[in-house]
């Protein structure tokens, strides 16, 4: 299963100073999360098209928990003040017509790197890898360590995905979240954080 471009580079940059892809210490992750920060910018059609490995046509319950990537356009955007066109998620729950997630792009870097450290709690591990995460709404509503998941909460409908399910490895879970990927429409993305941060402070 093929990686694509900026994936391959950081964790290559990773392994020229010591650091292997699936070292989960606090120390690492950081030093991941920072290297996707310093990216520009990322051709995400390109990044999809280069790897069609990663690619599959519909999620399923299967894939609670795994972080997807894909392109979306939404029902009734017209009236929405803003929305995401290339979400980063974790799907909670698949009811056949659509799926339940949270879209971490919603969350400015402070918190999307907390919450994601909270969320490496629920991690479920195969063979001493990291394979998904045991997610549901149940779970992250009932904990405050939780609570900025609020404004990322998203149901997607399967009938206004407008490209294939983008498979992103948990060894890149701390690169995805923070490379430029996020493709807002009908605000900025500080304007989203602000608005983020007013639903979790109440």
């Amino acid at each position: 299963m093929a990686s694509p471009y900026w994936f391959t580079r950081i964790a290559t940059q990773a392994r020229d100073v010591g650091i292997a892809a699936r070292d989960l210490r606090q120390e690492s992750r950081d030093w991941f999360r920072q290297k996707a920060r310093s990216v520009r910018s990322v051709n995400v059609n390109r990044m999809m098209e280069d790897t069609p490995s990663r690619l599959f046509a519909r999620g399923t319950a299967e894939d609670v928990g795994s972080m997807l990537m894909f392109f979306y356009d939404p029902k009734g955007k017209d009236t929405l003040p803003y929305w995401d066109q290339f979400p980063l998620c974790f799907p909670m729950s698949y009811d056949g017509d659509s799926f339940l997630d949270i879209n971490l792009h919603y969350l400015p870097p402070v918190l999307r790197a907390n919450l994601m450290n909270e969320l490496y709690t629920l991690a479920v591990h195969e063979d001493n890898r990291i394979r998904r995460l045991a997610i549901s709404y149940r779970i992250l509503n009932g904990a405050a360590r939780f609570a900025p998941f609020r404004p990322c909460i998203k149901r997607h409908l399967f009938s206004h995905v407008r490209s294939k399910f983008f498979y992103v490895r948990p060894e890149e879970w701390d690169m995805a979240l923070f490379l430029p990927t996020a493709r807002f429409v009908g605000a900025t993305q500080e304007t989203v954080w602000r608005h983020s941060r007013r639903i979790i402070n109440g």
